[in-house]
């Protein structure tokens, strides 16, 4: 097929869509990460600055920044074509000591997986940021969990986590198997998010469920972006896990109605609570 492009649209996406999403509820914003030496590195810096993250990039030789190429036409996503590269070694020790010099300024401490390589050196970052006290909540990637050992909680949809404890024949079945990992990796929590069927929250005191609230889908991707990058800053400001919970999937239900990688407003939040 033959395309006619008639207009084009730069956004953040992974781990930089999660910052901007904290940022749009006016939390002070950091965002490390690793770019390459090319206009899709720059076209990052700028639309970070813009979204008023602070961006504390690395930008290595070598290497291509993740860029994502979606052709839309009518709303619907036709194709994507996907540009990347792996990270060196030496690259991902000089920011590993970036986030240790971080970790003081900040509340809590958001690590996206995007199985890019970029978080190869996650158990020390865990480990780092329990020393500093801050929560650590990962949206994690795979199937192998065990890195995420110590974290405070993760956050995987529902495809991600039957991937790792196999699929659940009932909710007392998904109960065991969730608290199981849990209490495997040493987690404090996690958080299933179910998409129509809302949240579970697994924790020392057992499941809690927030249901989702009935609207229509019209984009699911950077839904799980929304979510905890929401439930990171709700932390932050002081709430219980409940309270955050409720507040982050208020906040992704508001995304899903909305094309592409998107944000939640303070004012559209407080409309729906």
């Amino acid at each position: 097929p033959v395309v006619k492009v008639t207009r084009t649209e730069d956004r953040l996406g992974g781990a930089a869509n999660v910052a901007r999403n904290s940022a749009s509820l006016e939390a002070r914003t950091s965002l490390l990460a690793i770019i390459g030496d090319d206009e899709a590195g720059t076209k990052i810096m700028d639309l970070l600055e813009a979204s008023k993250v602070r961006p504390c990039l690395y930008r290595a030789e070598n290497f291509t920044t993740t860029l994502k190429l979606r052709i839309l036409a009518r709303n619907q996503q036709m194709l994507r074509t996907d540009f990347e590269s792996s990270v060196a070694g030496t690259v991902l020790d000089q920011h590993s000591h970036r986030f240790t010099s971080l970790l003081p300024d900040h509340d809590v401490v958001i690590l996206s997986d995007y199985g890019k390589g970029g978080l190869d050196r996650i158990e020390n970052m865990i480990q780092e940021s329990r020393t500093f006290g801050r929560p650590i909540l990962i949206d994690p990637k795979g199937d192998d969990y065990s890195r995420y050992k110590d974290a405070t909680v993760i956050t995987p949809n529902r495809n991600e986590l039957a991937q790792v404890v196999g699929k659940w024949n009932s909710e007392a079945d998904l109960f065991n198997r969730a608290q199981n990992l849990r209490k495997e990796l040493n987690l404090e929590k996690i958080l299933l998010t179910r998409s129509e069927e809302g949240m579970t929250l697994f924790d020392d005191d057992g499941a809690w469920t927030v249901p989702a609230h009935a609207r229509e889908v019209y984009d699911v991707s950077g839904a799980g972006d929304t979510v905890i990058s929401v439930l990171g800053v709700m932390l932050s400001a002081g709430c219980d896990w409940h309270t955050a919970v409720y507040i982050a999937n208020q906040a992704g239900g508001i995304v899903v109605g909305k094309l592409g990688t998107a944000t939640v407003t303070p004012e559209e939040l407080f409309n729906t609570l």
